[in-house]
């Protein structure tokens, strides 16, 4: 297939529903499938694909999405610099409405917080030369996907002698996050949707040792609404044949070495470090900070400023929902006391939340 539009037809997309069907017909039990990307989520719910698969499959939603699993006290820092008279806080859009434990950067923007909202990190450079009075501090956050660009940043804020220019990072990696997932007696995940634009990063065969280790089957799938089935269709043949292997979908975007230059950049920056996310935790290795020789362009290293104690807001379940044990009409704020106008948990702010997306496409 070459254009987009083929896809999204719906004689293949229903041939292959009924291929899925025929596939699990004999299984006993639930198959529990996770995905692990938040524009996969989006896809999921926009779509209906779990209205149109058998009873045997279960899609739960995983940690995907890269505001939601940002900590509560990384929002707080946040807001501390924002209040500083001399920055100015650069982010991307979702970034700005995540409530942290008494404020948001919208919030500190309405009365009167320099927070401007860029769409690449050089437009933050730009900012940053355009400000020499100011201290720019862009909030770094994301997957493998986002991290190379904002190491380009400090590279070229490096090269062009922008010394007020700062990242404030909290950068997570997958794999890890699913094989802590994987070990949860409780979630039993029997395969893997692995996310797409993070894999045309690391790779297909960044799964491999998440495969060999626990011996759960890992796809790779696109975007598409027959992406989607044909993943599902994957890991559903995998569960049913007793394999565990990592499986390429996406093979016209995702190499198996991933994208070799953007690595590269990405490990001239950072270095591996220990992360916490949202509603899992600590996890070992699993996130990156700025290496030392850069620490002029590390926003924690630079700028001490007193941060509040973090408080989780009362009754939110994101953090459940971000480890696919509960749904967002399992939250009782969901839809009542949290609404895209008035989000409590960053699972309701970001385009990429599983509670945006049932309120959005959910019935």
């Amino acid at each position: 297939m070459k254009y987009s539009s083929e896809y999204r037809d719906p004689q293949l997309a229903a041939a292959m529903v009924t291929a899925i069907a025929a596939e699990v017909a004999d299984y006993a039990g639930t198959m529990v499938l996770m995905e692990v990307c938040g524009t996969h989520t989006m896809s999921i719910y926009q779509h209906g694909i779990r209205s149109l698969l058998p009873e045997q499959i279960r899609l739960v939603s995983g940690p995907g999405c890269p505001v939601c699993v940002t900590p509560i006290r990384y929002v707080d820092r946040a807001v501390a610099y924002a209040r500083q008279p001399e920055s100015i806080i650069a982010t991307f859009g979702d970034m700005i409405r995540v409530p942290g434990s008494s404020s948001s950067l919208l919030r500190e923007k309405a009365m009167g917080a320099a927070v401007q909202i860029v769409y690449s990190p050089l437009d933050a450079v730009k900012l940053a030369e355009n400000n020499p009075g100011k201290q720019v501090i862009f909030l770094g956050i994301g997957f493998e996907t986002t991290a190379p660009t904002i190491a380009g940043s400090i590279l070229e804020a490096a090269r062009c002698g922008v010394d007020n220019y700062a990242v404030f990072c909290s950068h997570k990696t997958m794999p890890a996050p699913m094989a802590v997932l994987t070990a949860d007696p409780y979630l039993q995940v029997a395969g893997y949707l692995c996310p797409a634009h993070v894999s045309a990063v690391i790779g297909a065969e960044a799964y491999r040792p998440l495969v060999e280790e626990y011996q759960v089957p890992c796809v790779v799938t696109g975007f598409e609404p027959l992406d989607m089935l044909r993943g599902i269709q994957l890991l559903a043949q995998q569960v049913v044949d007793g394999r565990a292997e990592v499986e390429n979908e996406y093979q016209r975007i995702v190499k198996p070495e991933g994208n070799l230059r953007a690595l590269e950049i990405l490990r001239q920056v950072f270095e591996p470090c220990d992360a916490d996310w949202r509603g899992i935790g600590p996890i070992a290795g699993s996130g990156l900070r700025i290496r030392e020789e850069f620490a002029a362009f590390d926003a924690e290293r630079r700028f001490h400023v007193a941060v509040e104690e973090p408080r989780e807001q009362k009754g939110c379940l994101c953090g459940e929902i971000l480890k696919g044990k509960v749904t967002p009409k399992d939250c009782p704020l969901f839809r009542r006391g949290c609404t895209p106008e008035n989000p409590v948990g960053a699972c309701m702010v970001s385009s990429e939340g599983t509670c945006a997306a049932e309120y959005k496409y959910g019935c």
